[in-house]
């Protein structure tokens, strides 16, 4: 006769997805600690708490591949903005932007200032940064890159040419301080000013940092309009030239004379994955949001103001009608309101649906939380892929859904014993009822939880119950040091040893 086992929690009857992308199966999930002790069967082990979820579906935290909740998991460590929508886990560090390692005595230039607005609430060190994760728990797990932009922040004093040898090495050596601290990778925000004059070759001597560190890399690619193949290629030329896995951000054809152009990207993509570690993610909406410097880049239909330091009254308002008021072009409009933020309006619903359903395309929500009026992807992305694009749209299965948000980016990203639903893995759980799921952020609304989410743990302990966060902050910062080997092979038939 087996002995009985003792477990903190069984669900019962639950519709299990256990992440690998094969079918649900009912049955039930018992958890002892932080971690599962069984998924299917519970046999002979008995438990202190029971819980009936009634056929409701039991599956991994979803892991939201590009964030920049970089303060936000200091100034607001609950994160009810992700855990409600059933996040477990934020990549955050993205875009070339990060808290550390930065000190200066002036105000952060366009996008550092998405992250904070104030010089002082930078950290010198990326040690000390995560030190304070760690002694300030947040309520979910995190992952932070170095960013570059940051690097260049550091030890240049104008950001409009190439940096010298001396500032590459100066660079190159806080990014292996970084490292050895327990940052996971670098990203580029090539796209952005402070970083836009880097060539190539800059990016490439710092990323031979990470290979020898067995880092990663994630860019937000130097053009994502007219130039998105040039970018792909120098996105693919930096990995193979560095040797390191390399996760493009939030791809995108942005601008109507490129709308389509998902076809050409994805087979480039497609191509390129076969000779190099190589991923990318992708958010639900066909419209971005970034800082209003950028708006001279877009061509987009419509802008909405998010955020403007000398006139935050306009916060929520589209350009075209600020503008007007103002009597004044929407360029001068833009200079008028800047510094600040932009939602726009500009990509094509058939390339957003397209690139969601390239089977290597994880799920980033890439939400600005310091934005006054925030894009809603900031609070609706992960369950509008499960109930617009699954439920109303059939664009793909649930369960293909869910291994994007799951054991896709875990193995990408090396989350070590997460991403699937199997004993021994970490209890980051989601209880989700997938006939109501729905995204209640707006774009005139941003700030709404979802609808549906019933239950969301992190290590074993409930952080989000019945529409309401539990207070509790279980999270932990996950240094590279805690990480898997990446594997950026990861097919349903071949994700069971994460």
């Amino acid at each position: 006769m087996s002995q009985t086992q003792n477990a903190d929690l069984i669900l019962r009857n639950a519709r299990i997805i256990d992440g690998t992308g094969g079918p649900s199966q009912y049955g039930d999930v018992a958890i002892q600690d932080d971690r599962l002790l069984a998924v299917g069967e519970t046999g002979n082990i008995q438990a202190s708490r029971e819980l009936d979820v009634g056929g409701k579906v039991v599956c991994p935290g979803f892991v939201d591949s590009h964030t920049h909740d970089d303060r936000l998991l200091l100034s607001d460590p609950n994160m009810s903005c992700k855990v409600s929508q059933g996040v477990t886990t934020v990549v955050a560090g993205n875009c070339g932007i990060s808290l550390a390692p930065l000190q200066i005595d002036h105000r952060p230039p366009p996008p550092l200032d998405v992250l904070v607005k104030h010089q002082d609430q930078f950290f010198s060190g990326f040690g000390t940064y995560l030190q304070t994760l760690a002694e300030e728990p947040p309520s979910l797990n995190a992952l932070c890159q170095v960013g570059h932009t940051t690097l260049r922040a550091a030890v240049m004093d104008s950001y409009d040419r190439p940096a010298n040898a001396e500032e590459v090495s100066k660079m190159r050596k806080m990014l292996e301080d970084s490292l050895e601290a327990g940052a996971c990778g670098m990203s580029t925000g090539l796209f952005y000013a402070p970083a836009n004059a880097a060539p190539t070759s800059e990016v490439i001597e710092l990323a031979r940092a990470l290979h020898e560190h067995g880092a990663f890399h994630t860019t937000h690619m130097r053009d994502e309009g007219e130039g998105v193949a040039d970018s792909l290629r120098e996105t693919f030329t930096i990995g193979a030239e560095a040797e390191i896995p390399v996760v493009i951000s939030h791809h995108k054809c942005s601008g109507a004379p490129n709308h389509g152009r998902s076809l050409e990207t994805l087979a480039m993509i497609d191509k390129a994955r076969k000779v190099q570690a190589l991923g990318l993610d992708a958010y639900p909406y066909t419209a971005g949001s970034t800082v209003l410097s950028a708006y001279r880049n877009f061509e987009a239909k419509k802008v909405l103001i998010t955020w403007s330091e000398p006139m935050p009254e306009y916060a929520g308002r589209e350009l075209s009608e600020i503008a007007k008021e103002l009597g004044m072009s929407e360029k001068e409009a833009v200079e008028a309101l800047n510094p600040g933020g932009g939602i726009f309006f500009m990509m094509d619903e058939e390339d957003v649906q397209r690139i969601l359903a390239f089977p290597q395309t994880m799920i980033g929500s890439d939400g600005l939380p310091s934005d006054t009026h925030p894009h809603p992807r900031l609070w609706g992305t992960f369950p509008r892929v499960l109930g617009h694009y699954v439920r109303e749209v059939k664009l793909f299965s649930l369960e293909e859904a869910v291994r994007k948000m799951t054991s896709l980016p875990a193995a990408c990203f090396g989350l070590k014993e997460r991403g699937i639903l199997k004993p021994g893995n970490y209890a980051d759980l989601v209880i989700f009822d997938p006939d109501t799921i729905v995204d209640s952020a707006t774009f005139d609304d941003p700030v709404r939880p979802a609808q549906g989410i019933e239950q969301v743990m992190v290590n074993g302990r409930v952080v989000w119950k019945d529409g309401e966060h539990t207070g509790d902050r279980p999270g932990r910062a996950l240094r590279l040091q805690d990480l898997a080997p990446f594997r950026f092979d990861a097919h349903p038939e071949n994700v069971s040893s994460i």
